[in-house]
């Protein structure tokens, strides 16, 4: 898997964490903040995890 590959994974995934958190920004800044962490850590789990399978 290609560098670009991987960061493409972290950086999608964050982008997703940034989109639910700016729906749930109303409620709390934190939970926008979280959000944005929670996408950041799924994307280097899922690298993680294809990367291990080779």
């Amino acid at each position: 898997m290609g560098r670009m590959k991987k960061m493409s994974i972290t950086g999608g995934t964050a982008l997703i964490g940034l989109g639910v958190g700016f729906i749930l920004f109303k409620h709390s800044v934190f939970y926008f903040i979280a959000s944005l962490f929670i996408g950041i850590g799924v994307g280097l789990l899922i690298e993680y995890l294809t990367k291990r399978e080779k």
